[in-house]
This record gives C-alpha cells, structure tokens and sequence, in this order.
C-alpha cells in the first residue's frame, strides 16, 4: 500500500511531537531534581549528542530506506537472515506497551485539567491526598478520562498521516510551544528565576554517579521517542531526498530545548511559591497544583494553560506510539486503516483499565507481584528491556547488517567529515551504552 507522505515542516513537528511528550515537561525536571541539577543536565545533554543523535538518525534511515512499516523495513533492508531481522521491527511493540500506562497518565492530565478551572489544593499534603484519592480510590473517574484519551488518540490515528497525525501536531506542537513560552515569559519576570538557572545549570558533581548516568542515557532515549518503532514509521513516510540529518538535529533541538525551558519554569515556580525542586512524578500532580495556589486567582489560569501544555505533549507522543502497530496491521494483514486503529486502541484500552484497576485498593494486591503492580511492571518492562534493546537492534543493524556504501549513499554527503565520527559512535560506544543501560535497569549491578 502506498503511504501517504508528511510536508516537510509536517514531518519534523509530527516527529518532534512524537519526541516531546510527558518525559520532556513532567519526567525531565523531576530526574533532574533528584541528580542535582547541571550535573545531570550536561550528562544528558552529552547523552542526547553521541548517543540520541546517532540512534534517531539510524532509526530515520531505515524507515526513509524501507519505506514500509517496521517489520517489512527490517526485512527489505537485510542483505541475508531477513527472516531473523523483521523481528527487529517488532519494537513496535514497545510504543504499545507503553501506551497501556500513557493512556492512563493522559487521563490523569485531563482530570487536572478540568478540576484546576475551579480548584487548587491549599497545601502540598492536601494535594498529595486529592491525588492519593484519585489513584488509589476513584476508579470511575480514570475509567471516564482513559476512555477520552482512547476515543481521541483512535480517531486521529484512524483520519491517517495527513488528515490526522499531521493536522494534529501542525495544531498541538505550535499550541505547545507557545504555552511554555508565554509562562516562561512570566517565570522570567520572577525572582527565583535566577535559583531556577543556578539549579539547572551549576554543575555538582559530587551528586553524579552510574546511576545518574544510566538515568541520563535512559531518559534520553525514552523522550526522543527511540526504539519503539515510531520515528522510524514516521521517516518512512518522508519525503524524498529529504537532508535526515537536518530533520533529526530539528527534532532533537526542539525536545531538548522544549525540556529545559519546562524544568526552568516549574523550578522557578516551585522556589517562588513552593519548596524548591520537588523530588519524584509528584512534582506535576502534587508539588505544583499547591504552588499555583499561592500565585492567587492567576494560578487557576496558570494550572490550565500547564495541564492543556502536559495534555498536548501527552497526546502526540501518544498517537506516534500506537501508528508503528497500526501501519503494521495495514501493511501486513491489509486491515483498514479503521479497522487497525481500533485494535490498536482497544489492545492499549482494554490492559490501560488492568493498568488502572492494579492501584486501586482491592484490586491492588490481586494485581501486584514481586513489589511491582501491574501499571508498575509494564513501565519497568519497556524502560529496562524494550526501549534499550530497540536501540541495541538498531545500532547493531545499521552499523553490522546493512552494507557500509548504502549507508554511505545517503548519510555521507549530509553528515560530511562527521560520517566516520557517526558511524563508529552507532558501531560501539552505542551497543555498550545500551548494554550497560538495560543491565542496570534489571538489577545486575545493585
């Protein structure tokens, strides 16, 4: 089936929007909180450089060479054992596994964003209650807002590349974009403002050890949105002759940068109003609703604008996540597009709500095991194990597996004196990064 192809401007805010999402605005300034701050934040910069960069632009290579979704690009790419690599574009699955919590996160948002029109907890114990309650006790009211979030990601999946996923982001991605900037603009205009950057970027690096490294390359990978099979179905509707390079440097610039702007400005805002850098997922729902309450009437309009902010990010990553499935199921079984968007959105609706039911009490203990719930085991699952081995595939793809002068043809006049520099990166120091990543991730080394 012939895919339908992205503008130019329409694939790098689609790709971009894939890459920013709940791991840029909520996950990034509470990382970089619990590391110490410009330690952290320059490791990861570092990260995103040598290891991001190289991994999203072999990731965009094979979808701009296959053409197809990810297991056929895996297929068509292989010079030999096609039928051992087309499992390397199964790292679709990734994306879907991680929508099983995503959906159920994207609800939370959506509650936020409705309670914060009328109401903000006085005190951070009152709103670490409020959200205690939600998780623990209000099944129906997640049921409601996971059931919002499946309808809106299924439909602009099903509207296709350029009715839906495009239009999407060519409307979110500005709308983003402009939200972070107008409150950064107000963040600037405070005195914790300074605080703010002397945090982020004053490096301490008694704070900074294996850990925080495995977290930096960890976090990297999962906010560019990198081996799950989403950039690379995305890249394989680009246009031809399309410079990869460029558009990979947009999408990393953009989620960097969308990621530091967010952590200045809720950083600014905990030190004005709250208590200073909040530690854990807590910041968001917990440690910054009782910081817009002491700004007054304005924090209601500020605590809207942030949870739309969060719920847009959260919304294009959520559809890039699911496409890689829903382009398979079309490429492969010949479903409608229809037809493959609903079983996508069923399958992350329908184990979202198992998700759901493992933090509520009386379904807790049933649906926890070894100390983990089930919400908890699919997050571990697909940070330690699905992500960095997507990534290892990759680079052991591209680097071993496709023949140098292909690679050559279209990376080499665009990367210039750099291809070497790039080509050995993906061939070494990537492989064991991801190595070292998910062998941390699973315990090996505590």
């Amino acid at each position: 089936m012939k895919l339908a192809r992205f503008s130019r401007i329409g694939f790098i805010l689609a790709a971009a929007g894939s890459a920013v999402g709940l791991g840029n605005i909520w996950k990034f300034p509470y990382i970089t909180g619990e590391y110490g701050g410009g330690a952290f934040v320059l490791i990861y910069l570092l990260t995103v450089l040598f290891i991001g960069f190289s991994i999203m632009i072999a990731e965009m290579l094979i979808g701009y060479m296959g053409r197809s979704d990810t297991v056929t690009s895996f297929e068509k790419l292989a010079p030999k054992h096609k039928e051992l690599w087309k499992f390397g574009g199964f790292q679709g699955l990734a994306g879907l596994f991680i929508m099983i919590f995503y959906s159920v996160v994207i609800g939370w948002i959506f509650h936020y964003i409705v309670t914060s029109l009328f109401y903000l907890p006085s005190s951070v114990a009152e709103a670490e209650l409020r959200f205690s309650t939600m998780l623990h006790s209000d099944f129906f009211t997640q049921l409601f807002y996971h059931t919002l979030a499946f309808i809106g990601i299924t439909y602009v999946l099903h509207r296709g590349i350029k009715g839906g996923i495009e239009k999407l982001n060519m409307i979110l991605m500005p709308s983003l974009m402009l939200i972070l900037l107008g409150m950064f603009a107000y963040a600037v205009s405070l005195d914790s403002f300074s605080r703010s950057v002397s945090f982020m970027f004053s490096a301490d690096f008694s704070k900074i050890d294996s850990e925080a490294f495995v977290a930096a390359v960890g976090h990297a990978f999962f906010t560019l949105s990198l081996g799950m099979g989403a950039i690379m179905t995305y890249s394989a509707s680009m246009q031809k002759n399309e410079n990869l390079v460029t558009n990979a440097f947009w999408v990393v610039f953009l989620d960097t940068s969308i990621a530091i702007v967010a952590g200045l400005m809720l950083f600014t805002f905990l030190y004005q109003y709250g208590s200073g850098p909040a530690k854990g997922p807590g910041l968001v729902f917990i440690s910054l609703p009782a910081a817009f309450y002491e700004m007054g009437i304005i924090g209601n309009f500020f605590a809207v604008l942030f949870f739309l902010a969060l719920a847009f990010a959260g919304l294009t990553s959520a559809v890039s996540l699911t496409e890689p499935m829903v382009q398979y199921f079309i490429d492969r079984f010949h479903f409608s597009r229809l037809k493959a968007s609903l079983a996508m959105g069923l399958f992350f609706y329908l184990f979202g709500i198992v998700a759901l039911l493992s933090n509520i009490e009386g379904f807790q203990e049933t649906l926890t095991w070894g100390g983990k719930s089930f919400f908890d085991w699919v997050d571990h699952v697909t940070a330690a194990i699905m992500l960095p081995l997507g990534g290892l595939v990759m680079a052991l793809f591209i680097g071993f597996r496709v023949e140098k002068s292909r690679v050559e043809a279209v990376l080499k006049h665009q990367l210039g004196f750099a291809f070497e520099a790039w080509y050995f990166s993906l061939r070494y120091i990537t492989p064991i990064a991801m190595v070292f990543v998910m062998l941390n991730l699973l315990g090996v080394f505590n």
